[in-house]
Parts: C-alpha cells; sequence; structure tokens
C-alpha cells in the first residue's frame, strides 16, 4: 500500500538535492509538503526584517517550484509537538520525512516528533544533506571526539572520501502516481506569512540586495562557477572588506537556509577545479565549506557549544557588563568611523565581509569594550545560526 507523506522543510527550502524529499515521493500516493513557523523562533531569535524577508522570499519561490510540480506548500502555525499530532491524524499520515538538523534546538525538538511519530506508527526517514558529512560519523571516526583543528577535520574527512554527490531535483515523473490534496481556501489557512504576521515592519527593511529561494540561489552560483579564473584564484584573506560590491559569493545565505545544497555547491566546485591549477582549503572556496562543516561538526558534539558557561572548550572571561557600550556598538555609534559603518551596512543590509565581521566582533569582545560575544550574538540585526558562528557575531553572509 502507498504511503501518505509529509516532507517537512526546514532548512532545506529547495528541491535540488533534497534526498528527504525525494524518499516522501516514493511509492506516496498523497504529499503533504510543509513548513511550520514555530513560535520558538520568534521569541529566541533575535533578527532583522532583513532575515525574515529573505525567508518569506524563499517559502514563495519554494512555493512556486511545488506548483510546477502540481504540489504546494502547507505553512502550518505552531509548535511542531503540538501540531503533527493533529496533522498525523487529520491526513492520515503514514510517513514522515526531513533533513536532519544538527543545531541543539533542533535536536531536542526532532527527537521528540520521531517520538510521537512512533506512537502514532508512522515511518520517519531523516536525510543528510545539510552538511557534507554525517557529523556523527565523522565524530565516530575520530574515536566519539570532536576534532578540534582544522587540520584534525581535514584528516578524517580524506579518510572518509569526497562527500556524498548530490541528488537530482524531483520531476512531474517522480509524483506520476502521487498528488497534493489542496482546497480552495489554501493560501486563507496554509499561505505563505506576511512580514506583519512576522510582527515585522517591512518599512524597516534595507534594501533588497540578497533576493531569497532556490531559484536566486542557483542563479547566482551559475554566475560565480561562470568566473573559472576567478574560482580558482579565490583565496578567502585576499578579498576586499571596504569594496562597494562585495568581493566573496554572499552564497552563505542561501546555503543557511537550503536554498543551495552545499554538495551542489561543492562538486561545483570541483567540477572547475579538475584539471586546473586552483587555491587549496583553508584559504580556497572548498576551505570556506569546510570550515563551516569544521563548526557545525563541533556544534553538533560540544556540549553548550553556542555558550560560554557549560562549553567545555571555551575560555572563560570575566566578561564587563555595559549595556550603553553594547547599545552603541549595535547602533553604530561609538565614535570609531570603521566600526560604525561596518554595523550600519549590517543593520541595514544584512551582510558584511567576512573581515567586517572579525573587526566589529574583536571590537565588541577582546578588542575594546570586552563585552561577551553571547550579549554580540543576541544584537537584533544579527541573522545567522549558532552552529555558524565565528569570533561571536553572526550574520547573513558568513
Amino acid at each position: 500500500m502507498k504511503h501518505i507523506s509529509i516532507h517537512w522543510f526546514r532548512k532545506g527550502l529547495r528541491l535540488h538535492d533534497n534526498p528527504a524529499l525525494l524518499a516522501a515521493m516514493t511509492d506516496c500516493r498523497k504529499l503533504y509538503p510543509i513548513f511550520i513557523l514555530d513560535p520558538w523562533f520568534p521569541k529566541n531569535m533575535r533578527v532583522s526584517v532583513n532575515r525574515w524577508r529573505f525567508l518569506v522570499e524563499s517559502l514563495k519561490d519554494l512555493d512556486e517550484s511545488l506548483q510546477k510540480l502540481n504540489s504546494r506548500l502547507f505553512v502550518v502555525r505552531g509548535r511542531p509537538t503540538e501540531i503533527f499530532p493533529v496533522l498525523f491524524k487529520e491526513w492520515k499520515v503514514t510517513r514522515l520525512t526531513f533533513e536532519i538538523d544538527t543545531e541543539p534546538y533542533s535536536r531536542q525538538r526532532d527527537s521528540e516528533v520521531v517520538r510521537l511519530a512512533a506512537e502514532h506508527g508512522i515511518q520517519v526517514i531523516q536525510k543528510v544533506s545539510n552538511t557534507l558529512y554525517d557529523t556523527d560519523r565523522v565524530i565516530a571516526e575520530n574515536n566519539g571526539k570532536v576534532p578540534l583543528t582544522y587540520v584534525r577535520l581535514q584528516t578524517l574527512l580524506a579518510a572518509l572520501g569526497p562527500p556524498k554527490r548530490p541528488v537530482p531535483a524531483p520531476t512531474l515523473e517522480n509524483l506520476k502516481d502521487c498528488h497534493t490534496p489542496c482546497k480552495d481556501n489554501h493560501d486563507a489557512e496554509y499561505g505563505i506569512p506576511t512580514l506583519e504576521e512576522l510582527g515585522q515592519d517591512p518599512e524597516q527593511a534595507g534594501p533588497r540586495l540578497y533576493p531569497g529561494g532556490e531559484s536566486e540561489a542557483l542563479c547566482r552560483l551559475d554566475l560565480h562557477m561562470n568566473r573559472m579564473a576567478w574560482v580558482c584564484n579565490f583565496q578567502k584573506p585576499q578579498t576586499e572588506p571596504n569594496s562597494l560590491n562585495p568581493s566573496t559569493t554572499v552564497l552563505s545565505p542561501y546555503i543557511k537556509f537550503g536554498c543551495l545544497s552545499v554538495r551542489t555547491f561543492w562538486w561545483r566546485l570541483a567540477e572547475i577545479y579538475q584539471g586546473r591549477k586552483h587555491t587549496n582549503p583553508p584559504v580556497s572556496l572548498h576551505g570556506q565549506l569546510l570550515w563551516r562543516e569544521f563548526f557545525y561538526t563541533a556544534g553538533a558534539g560540544i556540549p553548550n557549544f553556542n555558550k560560554m558557561e557549560g562549553n567545555p572548550v571555551c575560555v572563560q572571561v570575566d566578561w564587563d557588563n555595559n549595556p550603553e557600550h553594547l547599545r552603541a556598538w549595535s547602533e553604530g555609534r561609538t565614535g570609531y568611523p570603521f566600526i560604525d559603518a561596518i554595523m550600519t551596512q549590517l543593520r541595514t543590509e544584512g551582510w558584511i565581509h567576512h573581515l567586517a565581521r572579525h573587526a566589529v566582533a574583536c571590537f565588541l569582545t577582546r578588542g575594546d569594550l570586552w563585552i561577551s560575544w553571547e550579549q554580540g550574538q543576541k544584537v537584533r540585526h544579527v541573522a545567522r545560526g549558532s552552529a555558524e558562528m565565528v569570533g561571536g557575531l553572526q550574520d547573513l553572509h558568513g
């Protein structure tokens, strides 16, 4: 008997290289692609209107792509642990699929959802595609310990071999025996949220420099991959932090939201490198993806990685507590022109160059203000997940 499947979109907001989505479509007669607006995130992730706009645009693009497959995206409001029992019964679900997420909150949430699915007799399929490798396997290969240096991670990954190749995007053929039941009031009940619904003022959004969505991500990837000489010669320390136009790819927001598959990016680079002289990790573009992998692996295996207390690899510092200095830093009014310009750009555009990020992070912490990086990551206009944190400051880029 064919399944009634829910595919739960979270970070992987794309159709290409989405093995969990393909698993949902296999031997399936009804498919419900869903995204859950979890109230935990607006309450605990202090991010700007720019990031919310990026998410809304990504969901719209995903819904449009699903419509081309005669399907739709169902945006459901509520806590996953409360929503799923209702959906399981209402839709008579037999299978749930989703991409593995290694973030601390996500792991706790997902384990509870898996338990609920088991209580309802529902098959659960989880697939690795947010990272290049299965982080648990990498840690297991290191005798159950998190690799604490980039070089050690490289050694482990060399033994594991290259990342898996991306899987193809689904086509109408994948859904020939499957359909998505939609009501006439679909948009009213399951439509894409507005910024107002998310508690955001659209007037406060900065210029729309980086539209969200898989379509935009793939176009930008093609644009950069056509610059073969630039790709082969890329060295991250030699990019320009103060150029008016970004001197890096600005693909990381698309990777963070899963609009672009990191494995797709990796293998496109590998094709360009083949037979050509090119830079190598850690400074190459492959090297930048490995830095991402390094921090995701660390975040997956180190307790309290996004905090100082209870974090076994974090230096315990007696930070100053100065709310006025923190506000001045976050609002770009420290009196240091370079720092203030960077923070203004971050607030308005949602993106800053990696060297600029390091500069303001160092200014906040050990450089001048001696304020905890935990306070820095709470600043409202930052926009990236804790596992991708470098230097204590987060932004829409990387």
